[in-house]
């Protein structure tokens, strides 16, 4: 049997979380016998847990498990297989035609205070992804490709613009419904800066139930009309920064964390006989990305060279590097994308390492003034990476220099093009399609900094998006990838896999490396570890 406050009791450090977890245990009843709780040593605070607005990965875990998208993608499936889906919200659905889908929702779905959940509650919550005032992550993905409306009380069409192979994706990924009868009073000017607890009401397996800025967030099992999960109690302890998280873990004060870092640290967690250290893939890769123009289209005098950018890139040992500073599991990405992404494939056509066969390559990058390659000072893997980078080049004959800044002015100087080069890391969602934003034309001014342009990869990532098969899909994604490497765009350095603290009293752990905590409402707690 489980017991309420499950390994938080025993831990001095957090005595008044204890007495806090437990008073509102007890408002599930008096003993509370079933009720466990879970500690997570997150870095950093999410400014914002209204759905539309969050877009760091801390927010993201709490909002995934207080409200609901209508249905969710499995974990390693292709966007556009429409079999890969399972229901969310919505426990059915099917195509109409062309352009449009139907969702039929949940029977007895409910909100966290007791409202039923309506067709009226979804067709809201598009309205709102799409509207500017509330400046939601994904408006582009919303406003004006595609509206919902309520066919009955349970049943939602979504239709779409245009017709495309990722619609329901589309229909699904963006959305987590939100409750009318809460927010429609509230100016949606207003929305960003709201900060009530009392308005984070979802349908969702677990409830806000406190929120101490700068100290920790709490979520309570919902329990109305439904079988609670056997982790009755999330906490949140934020830390300023991933050492901090790190002390709260080996302090025995927390239960989780995301990711433990470097081979050192998880070295340290793995020794501790309290903890397992679980790996799964991450989902993000990192670069070196080259300016090949200016902000007025002025071609960089060295870098927008091919035969230059292939020679600087087979002048390094990426597989080396990768290993070394970020541990035996990280791979070379053979193109933009991490271990995630389901056109990942080993058989994509790569440039190896051979700086004999780099050396005549760079003769006009050796007679040029130094490459800087620019990266941000809070990164201690990018800055090993650079310098690594720099001593293989200078082996190869070619100077460079690296600049570590603050992320606030990194971040100024891509968008002004102030840069030879810069080491960056983007992150996946499921779709490809964001490859556009950071590595195409139509990309120039959104993420790709270094103004990369070339036709035929353009051309290929529009067929890759508009097929309407998994196999020919796949096929053109390839083919597209085998372009952008032949052309040496950027350098692919790594796609890591994440390394998460798991304390040994967790059962039936299982990862969505997308939304790393969406599956504790089936995990438990050993009673023997109590």
């Amino acid at each position: 049997m489980v017991r309420c406050g499950v390994g938080i009791r025993r831990r001095a450090g957090i005595v008044w979380l204890t007495a806090m977890a437990a008073g509102s245990c007890a408002d599930e009843g008096a003993s509370c016998p079933d009720c466990a709780t879970v500690v997570i040593a997150a870095t950093g605070e999410p400014p914002s847990l209204l759905p539309p607005l969050v877009y760091e990965t801390v927010g993201r875990d709490i909002v995934d498990l207080v409200f609901e998208r209508l249905a969710t993608l499995a974990p390693e499936g292709a966007p556009i297989d429409t079999a890969a889906y399972r229901p969310g919200l919505a426990a059915s659905w099917e195509r109409v035609d062309s352009l449009s889908w139907r969702f039929h929702l949940r029977p007895n779905a409910r909100w966290h205070d007791g409202r039923p959940v309506t067709a009226e509650d979804v067709v809201f919550s598009f309205e709102a992804y799409a509207d500017s005032a509330v400046g939601a992550v994904a408006q582009s993905s919303i406003a004006g490709q595609v509206t919902a409306s309520a066919a009955d009380d349970s049943t939602v069409l979504v239709r779409f613009r245009r017709s495309g192979a990722e619609q329901l994706y589309d229909a699904t990924y963006h959305v987590r419904v939100l409750p009318k009868h809460v927010w429609d009073s509230i100016p949606r000017t207003e929305w960003p800066a709201d900060t009530s607890l009392a308005r984070l009401v979802g349908s969702g397996p677990y409830r806000p139930v406190a929120w101490i800025r700068g100290q920790h967030f709490i979520l309570a099992a919902d329990t109305a009309g439904k079988q609670p999960p056997e982790i009755r109690r999330l906490i949140w302890r934020f830390a300023r920064d991933a050492d901090a998280a790190l002390s709260l873990v080996l302090a025995h004060e927390a239960d989780l964390m995301e990711s433990i870092g470097t081979p050192d640290r998880v070295a340290r967690v793995a020794g501790d006989s309290s903890y397992r250290a679980v790996s799964y893939p991450a989902a993000n890769y990192g670069f070196l990305a080259f300016r090949h123009r200016d902000a007025r289209g002025r071609p960089h005098p060295t870098l927008s060279r091919r035969e230059v950018r292939r020679g600087l890139t087979a002048a390094l040992d990426r597989q080396g590097f990768a290993r070394a500073f970020l541990g035996p599991e990280t791979k070379v990405p053979p193109g933009p994308m991490s271990q995630l992404l389901w056109i990942w494939s080993e058989d994509l056509d790569v440039l190896e390492f051979d700086s004999a066969a780099a050396r005549p390559l760079l003769r006009a990058a050796s007679a040029g003034r130094p490459i800087d390659i620019l990266v941000p000072s809070t990164s201690p893997s990018r800055r090993q990476f650079a310098q690594a980078i720099q001593e293989a080049w200078r082996r190869a004959g070619v100077p460079s220099t690296v600049t570590a800044v603050d992320f606030p002015v990194f971040q100024e100087r891509l968008a002004g093009g102030r840069f030879d080069a810069f080491i960056g890391a983007y992150g996946d969602e499921p779709s490809p399609r964001g490859l556009a934003d950071q590595w195409s034309r139509s990309g120039w001014g959104v993420l790709n900094h270094g103004r990369y342009a070339n036709p035929s990869f353009d051309s290929l990532l529009a067929a890759a998006a508009a097929a309407r098969d998994v196999s020919s899909a796949r096929r053109l994604w390839h083919q597209a990838m085998d372009t952008l490497n032949a052309d040496a765009a950027a350098i692919f350095l790594y796609a890591p896999v994440n390394v998460a603290a798991v304390h040994r009293r967790l059962e039936n752990v299982s990862i969505d490396p997308f939304s790393w905590l969406s599956g504790v409402p089936d995990w438990g707690v050993s009673s023997e570890r109590r």
